[in-house]
């Protein structure tokens, strides 16, 4: 039985009742958060406004969508700020109400489930693996022809590529041909040095249909308070804002957004130097034990297990070690070998490889089977 019993990672409570693993001793390899934790000083700005909640917030998001539009160099008519990206997702569905949702798979689970659930049949096409699970940009296209709405991960979960400029260009140059909206989800975009980004930011003046999608939750560290914005054309965004429920955004995460905005900049070179450093520690290190990974740019990695290891039985092998890690077999186009990890720090990247060693070793003893 899958782990990921809601569709993500990040769930202890089932973690711990199937593993015996109190929640606090959990070594987490299954959510792709900012190791450092959030920015220097917000956990204290977030104590000193706890006598705030007795307030409402503000229901449009002004002071933060003032400085996002200051930050990102946009108009503040085309931001929308949601509880996570994930409600930026429900957003656009609800607002533009597409029949038909295409996917690129593998892919984020909740562009599927979101889209089934408000009554969309969704298309898709498969990345493919020679290519680090990028779909063909002509398949892509094709997507994008046969259907009202198409998400594009950017970089993509699980595998964590980009698409080139010239291909997101192709993409959203077929969305304006074909009156179809092009969502580009860049969630962990912020995890990639700025000069090696790939995003139509830029250039979002230019498609009418195309929105992109960011989250503030795995950069900052700030899951637990869920925040996210996405960025469209006026009309849409006033589209999606029309559905979008009353106080979704509560204050302590708007609060936490201004802060983090006024981060020192020290925090976000930190950040990306540590996913770098262990990224390319765990690459290395998972090659010589055997595994097979992609190179992803964000802060998680695809990895392949060793035969006869299941992604399931590797799960479970960790678990009981207090190392929690994501399954991705049930990812289409991905095998029952596959799993996600995130990048950590030092000394949990540390403790994920002693203990992965361990188990694989014990493996080749016939202790574990």
């Amino acid at each position: 039985m899958e782990l990921e019993v809601y569709g993500h990672g990040g769930d202890l409570v089932t973690a711990s009742a199937r593993y015996g693993v109190a929640a606090g001793e959990w070594t987490d390899f299954s959510a792709n958060i900012n190791p450092l934790g959030p920015p220097p000083g917000l956990l204290d700005a977030l104590r000193e406004a706890l006598p705030d909640i007795v307030r409402y917030p503000d229901p449009g998001h002004r002071r933060l969508v003032t400085q996002l539009a200051y930050r990102l160099q946009v108009e503040e008519e085309t931001l929308v700020v949601g509880n996570g990206a994930a409600e930026n997702m429900a957003l656009a569905l609800l607002g533009l109400a597409p029949k038909k949702v295409g996917v690129v798979e593998p892919c984020f689970s909740e562009y599927r489930t979101l889209s089934e659930q408000f009554g969309a049949r969704v298309l898709s096409v498969f990345g493919m693996e020679e290519q680090a699970f990028r779909a063909a940009p002509e398949e892509i296209e094709g997507l994008i022809r046969e259907t009202d709405l198409t998400f594009i991960g950017q970089p993509n979960n699980p595998n964590g590529v980009q698409y080139g400029m010239d291909e997101l260009r192709r993409f959203a140059a077929a969305g304006e041909r074909h009156g179809t909206y092009v969502v580009v989800d860049e969630a962990f975009i912020d995890f990639i040095p700025e000069p090696e980004r790939r995003t139509l930011l830029p250039e979002l003046g230019e498609y009418p249909h195309l929105i992109l999608i960011r989250s503030m939750t795995k950069f900052y560290a700030i899951p637990g308070l869920r925040l996210g914005y996405a960025i469209a054309h006026p009309e849409t965004a006033r589209r999606m804002r029309d559905k979008q429920v009353t106080w979704s955004v509560n204050s302590l995460a708007l609060l936490a957004g201004e802060y983090c905005l006024g981060a020192d900049a020290s925090y976000e070179l930190a950040t990306l130097e540590l996913a770098k450093r262990q990224r390319d520690r765990l690459m290395g290190e998972l090659t010589r034990l055997g595994c097979q990974t992609w190179p992803g740019e964000a802060n998680f990695l695809l990895v392949r297990l060793p035969e006869p290891w299941t992604a399931e039985a590797m799960q479970t092998a960790l678990g009981r070690r207090g190392v929690l890690v994501r399954s991705c077999a049930m990812y289409p186009g991905l095998t029952k070998r596959d799993i996600r990890l995130a990048v950590k720090d030092e000394a949990a990247c540390g403790k994920l490889l002693r203990e992965l060693e361990a188990v694989l070793g014990e493996s080749m003893t016939g202790k574990i089977r």
